[in-house]
């Protein structure tokens, strides 16, 4: 079912791009008429590859006094060959015909576009139903098999448009142009018709609280000391971090005083570790996570770091430090702070001094690098003071 399913929208995104390329390369004649260019040899929408298509235009030009060759002509020309290519040829070779343009934009207003243009990615969507309850989710409609067989309607249009397919495969010239399209309709008609007997559901009031979720975990330690957590969230988990920094005021809001909610505490050690993490190592960085906090544009953090520290870092960097750097370094930092914990109270654990730093820290690859050739298995100098030389 799902194959078919599959089968059916790739026929369907085929003959849209199909339906372009005809589309465009009716246009090609209308621009030809509009410029009173009458070619030699007539433009040939048979030809199929662009190698035949590039032969042809060479022949045109071979042929055409060069007063008639203007600017406009050979942009003409240079289209019909490029219409030719394959869709998958002509994106990796990033060609932006007026036609691709309209479909990129109509394109930018889908989810996975949406999520492209918001710096906090798809929290970001989340972020915006905090400003607008009246949001509307439009669920994804997909035509099963199992519509098909229970919708009268949809069965008797799915057998025309296969009838139709094969006339269309038969076909050539505007009359293949003209089937193609009436594919489209048909397909499009398709979807309709299954909302009209199913119809979608749709979720008008999106509420999020996390004062009710079950936040506990399971922490386990493998062979090679790495840290596994069962949680539904995990400070070992960077992206799990800089989640709870975009959403940090409406979290903490949501989980104040209520002292017997998990998320209180979540965010209370959340503050712990971030403080641990940067307040004194990295000033600068936290100075930028309260401004991200208090909801300061990266202008505006772009301005007060550079008057604060001296240091104007772009803003895509900005963006970069917000979304990736701070989260590691606090997530790093909560790693840590278990392993002490845990082989200081729970169970114990190799514990060596540092030659350089004179810091007595644990065993273990957050600290130390593996060196076999030692006695322990590690190297006498810390990672921090390796990093620094």
């Amino acid at each position: 079912m799902q194959e078919n399913l599959d089968n059916a929208l790739s026929l369907e995104e085929e003959l849209n791009h199909e339906a372009e390329v005809a589309l465009e390369n009716e246009n090609i004649e209308e621009q030809l008429a509009e410029e009173e260019i009458n070619p030699s040899i007539k433009l040939d929408y048979t030809l199929q590859s662009p190698t035949e298509r590039n032969e042809l235009v060479k022949k045109i030009i071979e042929q055409t006094p060069p007063e008639k060759l203007t600017n406009r002509y050979l942009e003409i020309l240079t289209d019909y060959i490029i219409f030719a290519m394959d869709k998958e040829e002509r994106k990796k070779k990033k060609i932006l015909t007026d036609n691709r343009m309209v479909t990129v934009n109509k394109r930018e207003m889908s989810f996975e576009g949406l999520v492209g243009k918001l710096e906090n990615g798809e929290d970001g969507i989340y972020n915006m139903l905090n400003d607008s309850k009246n949001i509307i989710f439009t669920p994804k409609l997909e035509i099963t098999q199992k519509d098909i067989d229970e919708i009268p309607a949809l069965k008797e249009l799915t057998e025309e448009i296969k009838k139709i397919e094969v006339l269309a495969k038969a076909a050539t010239g505007k009359k293949k142009y003209l089937l193609k399209k009436q594919l489209i309709e048909m397909y499009q008609d398709r979807y309709v018709i299954r909302g009209f007997y199913h119809q979608p559901i749709y979720c008008m009031n999106a509420t999020k609280s996390m004062s009710k979720i079950d936040l506990s975990e399971n922490i386990t330690i493998d062979e090679e000391g790495k840290l596994h957590s069962d949680g539904l969230v995990s400070f070992f988990n960077p992206k799990h971090i800089s989640a709870l920094l975009c959403h940090y005021a409406d979290i903490k809001e949501d989980a104040w005083s209520k002292f017997t909610s998990d998320s209180y505490y979540m965010m209370e050690d959340l503050d712990t570790v971030t403080d641990r993490a940067l307040k004194d190592k990295y000033p600068l960085y936290y100075d930028l996570l309260i401004y991200k906090i208090d909801g300061k544009t990266n202008a505006e953090i772009q301005e007060l770091l550079y008057r604060d520290h001296g240091i104007k870092h772009s803003l895509e960097y900005i963006s970069s430090l917000w979304r990736n750097k701070i989260p590691k370094l606090i997530a790093e930092q909560a790693e840590e702070d278990y392993l002490i914990w845990y082989y200081t109270t729970q169970e114990k654990g190799y514990w060596k001094k540092c030659n350089r730093c004179g810091q007595i820290k644990l065993g273990h690859n957050r600290f130390f690098s593996k060196n076999k050739t030692s006695k322990d298995g590690w190297y006498s100098i810390c990672k921090c003071c390796r990093n620094k030389k």
